[in-house]
C-alpha cells in the first residue's frame, strides 16, 4: 500500500506526495480515508499565504501541531475506516467508520482517543460537516440568541450556512443573512433565513433599518464572512447594547473599524468566538464532549450534505483550490474522494 498526502508548498500551490504506508504502533490504529473536506476559510488563508506570523497551527490537535510554515500539511475534516489495529487496541475498533481532525491524507495512524466513531444513522458525507457544525454550535453558545430577537448573519459560507440553519430553529423576530454570491443566498433561504441580501446592495442600510451614526435594528450580529470590512458593517447594523460575535479568522489581514461614533455611545459588545475553547462562563455546564454530542444531533436535523457542490479526487487537489480561490461564487463545500490505498 502507498500513502498519499496533500501539502501546501507555497502561496498558490499544493502538491500530492506519495510514500510508503505508515504502520501503527501497539497503541494506534491505521485509518484509510474515504472523504475529506476543504475548509474554505482557514485553508484558503494558507493557500494564499495570509496566515499571521508566530501563531501555532492548532494547539488543541496533535495532528496539527507546530507553527505555520511551508511546506504544510493541513486540514481537519476527514472520514475513513479503521483497517488495522495495534496489539494493545481493542479488536472492536477494526472496521469502524471514524471521523478525524486530520490533514488530507489517504492513510494515517492515530490513537483511538483522537478518533470519533460515526453514528450508524449518519453517512460519510454528512459526518464530514462535524467540525463546521461544532463551530456553529459554539457560535450560538457564545452569541446566546434570545426569543424575539432580530439576528443577522454576515457570510454564508459553510459555517455561516450551518449557523443560519441552527438559528432558524429559534423563535426569533427575524433572521437575515448577508451574502455576495447567489448560489449561497439560495442555500441560505433553504436552511431557514427569512431573507438573504447582497451586502453590496445600495439600499442595504435602509432595508435593515440602520441609520448612520445611530445603529441598526439587530440585537445580535454574527460576522462570519472572513472579510475584515464586514466587521464595520456588523457594528453599523447593531442596535444599542447589542452584540456582535466575530467568528471569522482574518489571518494576517488587518481590520480597520469605526469605533469613534456609534460603537462608543451604543455600548456594543464585541465577542470573539473560536471553537478550540468554550466560553469560561459556560464551563461549569458545558464540556467539549457535550458540545460534540449536540453537533452530531444537529447534523441529523439539518443534513447539510446538499451543500457539497464539488467532488475531486485527491490527485486533482490543485484544481480544487484554484476553483475556490478564483471562483468562490461557484462553490459552497468542496470535498476530496480518496481512492483505495493501493492507488491514487
Amino acid at each position: 500500500m502507498r500513502q498519499h498526502r496533500l501539502e501546501f508548498v507555497e502561496p498558490g500551490r499544493v502538491a500530492v506526495l506519495a510514500g510508503p504506508a505508515p504502520h501503527p504502533t501497539a497503541e494506534q490504529v491505521l485509518v484509510e480515508t474515504r472523504l475529506s473536506a476543504i475548509s474554505p476559510g482557514t485553508e484558503m488563508l494558507i493557500y494564499r499565504g495570509q496566515w499571521p506570523s508566530e501563531v501555532t497551527v492548532d494547539a488543541t490537535l496533535n495532528a496539527l501541531a507546530g507553527t505555520f510554515a511551508y511546506p504544510l500539511a493541513y486540514g481537519y475534516c476527514t472520514v475513513g475506516r479503521v483497517i488495522a489495529t495495534g496489539s494493545a487496541v481493542p479488536g472492536d475498533w477494526l472496521g469502524r467508520r471514524v471521523f478525524a481532525f486530520h490533514p488530507h491524507e489517504s492513510l494515517f495512524c492515530a490513537l483511538p482517543s483522537t478518533l470519533h466513531p460515526i453514528p450508524d444513522d449518519l453517512d460519510d458525507a454528512t459526518a464530514l460537516f462535524l467540525p463546521n457544525m461544532e463551530t456553529a454550535v459554539n457560535l450560538l453558545l457564545d452569541g446566546a440568541p434570545l426569543i424575539g430577537e432580530k439576528v443577522v448573519v454576515i457570510g454564508q459560507g459553510i459555517v455561516g450556512l450551518l449557523t443560519t440553519g441552527l438559528l432558524a430553529r429559534f423563535p426569533l423576530a427575524g433572521l437575515t443573512a448577508l451574502e455576495s454570491h447567489p448560489l449561497r443566498r439560495a442555500a441560505s433561504i433553504r436552511l431557514g433565513a427569512d431573507v438573504c441580501l447582497d451586502p453590496a446592495a445600495p439600499d442595504l442600510s435602509a432595508r435593515l433599518g440602520a441609520i448612520p451614526g445611530q445603529g441598526g435594528q439587530a440585537d445580535l450580529v454574527y460576522e462570519l464572512s472572513g472579510n475584515p470590512a464586514a466587521l464595520d458593517t456588523a457594528l453599523a447594523l447593531t442596535r444599542p447594547s447589542g452584540r456582535v460575535v466575530v467568528g471569522s479568522w482574518y489571518g494576517s489581514k488587518k481590520v480597520a473599524l469605526d469605533l469613534g461614533s456609534f460603537f462608543h455611545r451604543g455600548r456594543l459588545t464585541l465577542i470573539s468566538s473560536q471553537v478550540s475553547s468554550i466560553a469560561p462562563a459556560l464551563l461549569g455546564r458545558w464540556q467539549t464532549s457535550r458540545r460534540l454530542d449536540v453537533a452530531w444531533e444537529m447534523l441529523r436535523q439539518i443534513r447539510p450534505q446538499a451543500c457539497i457542490t464539488h467532488r475531486f479526487p485527491l490527485a486533482e487537489a490543485s484544481l480544487a483550490y484554484a476553483l475556490i480561490d478564483r471562483s468562490p461564487g461557484e462553490t459552497i463545500q468542496v470535498i476530496f474522494e480518496h481512492q483505495c490505498a493501493d492507488g491514487l
